[in-house]
């Protein structure tokens, strides 16, 4: 595949499958896992593996909450 800086960027285009492709297929549903695996998956391939890992850990504590979140409302009574 050809270097396409929008479309295909390097960055996303490494491996075996590109990670939109993977994302697409895996997180359709949750945009915050999505960010996760988009954070994770260029971590070493874009230019500041720190800061994206940095990104993926916010995105993931944001899931985490959400999920203690639905917990809590669920265990009181409340729905999710």
């Amino acid at each position: 595949m050809t270097d396409d800086a929008v479309n295909h960027p390097k960055h996303y285009t490494f491996g075996q499958y590109e990670v939109l492709d993977v994302l697409m297929d895996w997180f359709v549903d949750d945009p915050l896992l999505w960010q996760v695996g988009k954070y994770t998956a260029r971590a070493k391939h874009k230019g500041c593996e720190l800061e994206d890992l940095q990104k993926a850990r916010f995105y993931l504590d944001k899931r985490i909450q959400k999920l203690i979140e639905l917990k809590i409302a669920t265990k009181d009574g409340g729905s999710q």
